[in-house]
């Protein structure tokens, strides 16, 4: 698989090197459009014909498909920060394709720094602005709704990360998933990082593990301890190689609830 995956990557990477924005759009449109109908419940399949990286650069794709499976055909709202490509406006956006194929039903919002408008098309609504920019975050969910999936895949900055998920936590709909993309950045210092101070560095990592306790929050043997919004608005995470989700519901019983669904074939 992964030497068929390394072909495909080829040719795409080829094809972009010698082909117009205008007939690389033509392409996608004959090409890698039905490819995508054809295997549209098939993530990592998906993430090779749209050409991100969530499969083949790294194996995001299998994790998502068991946590998203159960939304698939729900008419839902994803939020992507992060649409690729850096300063070109038509690079990038191989994820919101690949998100607005794999749910046939949901509004796919995508935000970047850079401008990204070429990649807007019906169903892919685009924003761009700086990510730890919290009155952008609040609007764009005004606009568009509470997202049912935010998903973290921007500048992986750690003060970024922590902004976004400062805002946009709370705005995520009551049973929505928030996902922590590429958090090796949390130990590299020219992000932001430590690879000393593990617990308390103002990281991604370091955040993410100090809400497992929360979710034991009510076994603690500690008189007078308040919970905090997290301790109570979490039921479960869920940790991967340089990816976390973090299962936002308000009891355990709920959690469970979605953990089986997820785990249904």
């Amino acid at each position: 698989m992964s030497s068929g995956n390394d072909n495909f990557l080829n040719l795409k990477h080829w094809l972009k090197n010698r082909l117009s924005a205008e007939r690389r759009a033509a392409l996608r449109r004959h090409l890698v459009e039905p490819l995508g109908f054809l295997f549209r419940r098939d993530l990592p399949k998906l993430a090779t014909i749209y050409g991100t990286d969530k499969w083949g650069a790294h194996w995001y794709a299998a994790h998502y498909a068991r946590h998203f499976q159960h939304l698939r055909r729900k008419k839902i709202t994803l939020l992507e920060i992060g649409i690729g490509g850096y300063e070109k406006p038509t690079d990038g956006g191989g994820s919101l394709r690949m998100w607005r194929r794999f749910f046939p039903n949901a509004q796919i919002v995508g935000l970047d720094y850079f401008d990204k408008n070429p990649h807007a098309e019906k169903r892919i609504r685009i924003y761009r602005g700086d990510q730890s920019d919290e009155k952008l975050l609040r609007q764009i969910v005004a606009e568009v709704g509470r997202p049912d999936i935010i998903i973290d895949d921007g500048s992986h900055l750690n003060h970024h990360v922590l902004k976004s998920f400062e805002v946009l936590f709370p705005l995520l709909a009551d049973d929505g998933i928030y996902v922590v993309e590429d958090t090796q950045t949390a130990y590299w210092p020219d992000t932001g990082g430590s690879s000393d101070n593990l617990l308390t560095a103002p990281t991604s990592m370091a955040l993410l593990k100090s809400l497992v306790d929360g979710l034991n929050h009510e076994e603690f043997i500690k008189p007078g301890y308040v919970p905090s919004y997290y301790d109570q608005n979490i039921t479960g995470l869920h940790f991967y190689h340089n990816l976390v989700f973090v299962q936002k519901g308000k009891n355990q019983e709920g959690s469970n609830l979605v953990c089986n669904n997820q785990m249904k074939p």
